[in-house]
């Protein structure tokens, strides 16, 4: 009886742990997971080196499809061109973003896409500045 009383209790934390959502900072080289995520998201925290111009920098391994995806955030980098240098060309240019939110997706027909966060979702941060997860 003791047995059986241990294992519901068990499986009662799982299941509150399995469903429960997560919010952390990941420092350099640590990994965070999520699984069956309605929606994951990124922040760029800030104080990495100068090296690596202050982006966060980090792979997201699926899964679902077991495919990894490098992802950077870096709000200070200039994604694109300037236009009206006498070309009559109209401006093009955009900063990266700090912040990234993927939402869960149903019935999403194409696996090796980062939208498909069903499963278990892994984050590492492979740069220098930390990174904000939430696990919603």
């Amino acid at each position: 009886m003791k047995r059986l009383n241990f294992v519901f209790l068990a499986a009662i934390i799982t299941m509150f742990l399995a469903g429960s959502a997560f919010a952390d900072v990941l420092k350099p080289g640590q990994t965070a997971s999520c699984n069956n995520a309605n929606s994951i998201t990124l922040e760029n925290a800030g104080n990495g080196t100068q090296e690596d111009r202050n982006a966060a920098n980090a792979t997201i391994w699926k899964s679902s499809t077991f495919t990894t995806v490098p992802l950077s955030l870096s709000p200070a980098d200039h994604q694109g061109l300037e236009g009206e240098r006498g070309v009559g060309m109209a401006n093009k240019a955009s900063m990266g973003h700090s912040k990234v939110t993927f939402t869960k997706q149903d019935n999403f027909s194409r696996g090796d896409s980062i939208g498909d966060i069903s499963g278990e979702v892994r984050i590492t941060n492979t740069g220098t500045a930390d990174i904000k997860v939430n696990c919603g």
